[in-house]
């Protein structure tokens, strides 16, 4: 029956993708032309403008015009080589190779990791907690609410329709994610290592995946242990290692170092201040010459800076962590977009479980649904018509990414709430009978 089901969620999820492409060029071009699908980093439009560089000999990292990786860019470049009518294909192809990852990632992570994590801890929890133990049956609608989450997901198709390099980052991202669970170092690192390479703000997600296989390998989280953190040296070095390979092939491709400065550089200095869903553009527009550089760092180290606390916090519980970083990335980055909120929101039913304990998810998602609604209404009325101004469109963008915290944040705290409620019981109670109140401090 789920093996049926499954069959029909891919099957209309690529009809509703290629009638799309095939039968609304209107639609496609206008959200390639969209702020919220397509940044400076992910644009097809400039990816075709540096293949066409390359046909001409000019080097397309001289200029302004391209900061997509030098690897995309020759892969792409060949692609439209060889088989230019198959790109919709490729794209498509893209999306349901990430969703059939996302499935496995789904059976491996309960089927390995909570289950056999609940049987290990079992005789720690409170048997007033029994009801909150989850159970294989779950795996099944899990799974379906997986796919539907992803495939369905507006924020993927539109993606998916405006040919944004960002599905390449979300695979390798969907990649790590599944090596890490089968315990693989070697893929795990070089699925990180390959999505930091594009978009460089995945190279926190090394953290939770050399914890997890370090786990994995040693049975235990003691930053004490010397097995353990041995384990974890052995990742953090294979990752720099896949790290400087990939930087090395490129610099082999182009002949130059150029293409750093014009990828990571600018990723780094947020040169290019056009208006897109995050929070740095209106900032630095408004921000004096003399304290942008003090402020760069700030915002640059507000991505980072949660890797810390969050891993000693979720030592336990690791792919959780990893969730937590993906979001926390996705939401802070320089230039995000839809595609980067659409996979960590695919991803929200593995922890539908701790839905119950959140406190603002209605809220967030009112949020989300109205900011994405109103998102290009405002841009039209501010660009084109001319009746508003900056602050509308700013306005809106703040408003989603308020949600996105709002969203994360609750998450976070549903998960630690159930985590109390299983070692403590549903109504906990104190040393003289009393039920006892918690309190978030």
């Amino acid at each position: 029956m789920v093996f049926v089901v499954s069959a029909m969620i891919y099957g209309v999820a690529t009809a509703v993708r290629m009638v799309l492409l095939l039968n609304a060029p209107m639609l496609v071009e206008w959200l390639q032309s969209q702020r919220e699908f397509s940044t400076p980093l992910t644009s097809w439009k400039r990816v075709t403008e540096g293949v066409a560089l390359m046909k001409a000999d000019v080097s397309p990292y001289t200029g302004d015009l391209l900061h997509e990786s030098p690897l995309i860019l020759r892969f792409l470049s060949y692609f439209l080589r060889v088989w230019p009518g198959l790109l919709n294909a490729l794209f498509i192809a893209t999306d349901l190779l990430i969703a059939l990852l996302l499935d496995q990632m789904t059976m491996r992570y309960f089927g390995k990791f909570i289950l056999q994590h609940q049987k290990k801890n079992c005789k720690e929890y409170n048997p007033n907690s029994a009801s909150l133990l989850l159970t294989a049956s779950n795996l099944r609608w899990k799974r379906l609410y997986v796919l539907v989450c992803y495939l369905f997901n507006p924020y993927v198709i539109g993606t998916c329709l405006s040919k944004s390099t960002a599905v390449f980052n979300n695979l390798a991202l969907v990649m790590a994610f599944y090596f890490t669970l089968k315990g693989s170092r070697f893929g795990a690192c070089l699925s990180v290592a390959a999505a930091s390479h594009i978009s460089l703000y995945p190279v926190v997600l090394i953290v939770p995946a050399s914890m997890h296989i370090a786990r994995e390998e040693v049975g235990g989280n003691s930053f004490k242990s010397a097995a353990y953190m041995m384990s974890v040296a052995k990742s953090m070095i294979l990752f720099v290692a896949f790290t400087v390979f990939l930087l090395w092939i490129c610099f082999m491709l182009e002949g130059s170092s150029l293409f750093i400065y014009s990828t990571y550089g600018f990723i780094f200095n947020v040169p290019d201040l056009a208006p897109n869903v995050g929070i740095f553009w209106y900032f630095f527009t408004e921000m004096f010459d003399h304290f942008r550089l003090f402020f760069i760092c700030v915002f640059q180290i507000h991505a980072f800076i949660y890797t810390i606390p969050l891993s000693i916090r979720l030592r336990d519980h690791t792919i959780f962590l990893m969730y937590i970083l993906l979001a926390i990335t996705s939401i802070f980055k320089s230039y995000p977009s839809y595609g980067d909120a659409a996979l960590y929101l695919a991803l929200l039913p593995l922890w539908s479980h701790v839905l119950q304990y959140t406190r603002n998810l209605f809220i967030a998602a009112c949020m989300l649904v109205v900011c994405t609604v109103m998102a290009p209404v405002l841009w039209y009325l501010w660009i084109y018509s001319g009746s508003a101004n900056a602050n509308f469109y700013f306005a809106i963008t703040l408003a989603y990414t308020t949600a996105q915290v709002f969203l994360v944040t609750d998450v976070l705290f549903g998960y630690l709430r159930r985590e109390f409620h299983l070692k403590h019981g549903i109504k906990p109670t104190t040393k003289d009978g009393k039920l006892a109140k918690i309190l978030l401090n």
